[in-house]
């Protein structure tokens, strides 16, 4: 029988914030939590203040849970099994593995259970992943693509039976109670037949983005050589948006990106090396019915353009001079690595970085979301090695550097904000790092 050990490998985590003004039928449902996903398939709900297990739920053993994110944020969780893989002695056996990976769904106010559904090849042909977002289900397939089907359709019409957590259930003839150990939560969505398809495009490695108002959305043609090159479309008629091919004049090793800004104002983030772009989606003026892509504004790095001269001299004494420019991303320059947003204070946070000598050195810039301008730039003390996996964080008064070194070691540095009574603007005060 799985159990649930105090100390264990978390696999992912989300903090989900307390509520306010709703009236909730579990006290506890009103504590800030941190939602962490096992390497044992347990889910854990943790007190956010005093770490204390508030609720922990087996989800099941058929399959390994791996992935946790918002489908709706605050609102809806889904938690991504891995991919199923047929052994070489079951494709010798001719036996085939149709059902890709599993999608566990639960609603946080109050925390209940949904479902599981299945995402099955038979249903959906030979698919190469699949999530939720939004209350859609996106399937993709390996020719570039993209299948939306409605989430809320699927449950109505396949859902096998109604699961509540802590509940007796009997299911294929065994009894238990869903969400303890061994019993977990059974498979009860089971896609049976074609759900009805909302939308279909192709895009380049399945790059997809959905947003704006109206709905728009953000494609690259599925061809190699457009890599780089972003289609702004209206999801009503696929129509192309006026100024809505997007590509970034830049010289880099790592590709721009781009994607909807998450404050809900239908604005559009493109990220390059040296610069980012915050676009506007608007009305054509006397036409309704088209909308057009203009910028509103740009955030540029604190660079100048160098032109490098190399000097050589033939064998017979000819001096040859040549000229070339450096990449974008030329590590010696201020480069953009990550472009968050913090809704509460509506403030953009940008970390840019720069090699100097043989390490990298990082700072940490605040914007206004509204009109881009440059509030507060913070340096972080420890050194950014370029080649390592970074990931930074800011919620509130918290900024969280999480970085990968070598052989999945991890160190986590903490800043937390403070108010200094003589001055306006709050100041960064290093906590000491945790080596994890």
């Amino acid at each position: 029988m799985p159990k649930c050990p105090k100390s264990e490998k978390i696999e992912d985590a989300l903090l989900w914030e307390c509520p306010v003004g709703d009236i909730l039928s579990s006290p506890l449902d009103y504590k800030s939590s941190l939602i962490a996903l096992t390497a044992h398939n347990w889910l854990l709900r943790i007190s956010a203040t005093t770490g204390k297990i508030l609720e922990k739920i087996y989800l099941a053993s058929y399959c390994k849970f791996r992935y946790l994110s918002w489908d709706t944020p605050q609102e809806v969780i889904t938690i991504k099994s891995a991919q199923n893989k047929c052994s070489v002695l079951a494709r010798q056996a001719g036996i085939q593995q149709t059902v890709l990976l599993y999608l566990a769904v639960f609603r946080v106010l109050p925390f209940s259970l949904v479902g599981i559904v299945e995402i099955n090849k038979r249903i959906f042909g030979n698919i190469t992943d699949a999530t939720l977002s939004h209350g859609i289900l996106i399937v993709m397939y390996s020719s570039g693509l993209v299948r939306l089907y409605s989430f809320q359709a699927i449950t109505e019409q396949f859902m096998q039976q109604k699961l509540d957590l802590g509940c007796a259930c009997r299911w294929g003839g065994t009894a238990g109670t869903v969400g303890e150990a061994p019993f977990g939560i059974p498979c009860n969505i089971k896609i049976t037949d074609s759900p009805p398809l909302l939308f279909e495009v192709s895009s380049l490695e399945n790059a997809f983005q959905i947003g704006g108002h109206p709905w728009h959305y953000i494609i690259t043609p599925n061809k190699k050589k457009q890599k780089g090159v972003f289609h702004i479309c209206a999801l009503k008629d696929n129509s192309l948006a006026k100024n809505g091919i997007q590509e970034m004049d830049c010289c880099s090793l790592e590709s721009d990106w781009i994607y909807f800004h998450p404050d809900a104002s239908g604005r559009i983030i493109h990220v390059g090396p040296n610069q980012i772009k915050i676009l506007k989606l608007s009305e054509i003026e006397n036409n309704s019915s088209q909308h057009q892509i203009s910028e509103d504004f740009v955030i540029l790095a604190n660079r100048e353009n160098k032109k490098e001269n190399l000097i050589t001299v033939t064998a017979s004494g000819r001096v040859v001079k040549k000229s070339f420019t450096l990449l974008d991303d030329d590590p010696e320059q201020e480069t953009f690595k990550i472009v968050d947003y913090e809704d509460e204070l509506d403030l953009l946070s940008v970390v840019a970085v720069t090699q100097i000598d043989a390490e990298g050195k990082a700072h940490l810039d605040f914007h206004c979301n509204e009109y881009g301008t440059l509030l507060k730039s913070i340096p972080l003390v420890e050194s950014w090695d370029v080649t390592y996996s970074h990931e930074v964080y800011f919620d509130r008064d918290l900024v969280l550097h999480i970085e990968q070194k070598p052989n999945r070691v991890f160190s986590c540095y903490v800043y937390q904000m403070v108010c200094d009574p003589g001055e306006e603007e709050g100041e960064e005060e290093e906590i000491p790092n945790i080596n994890c």
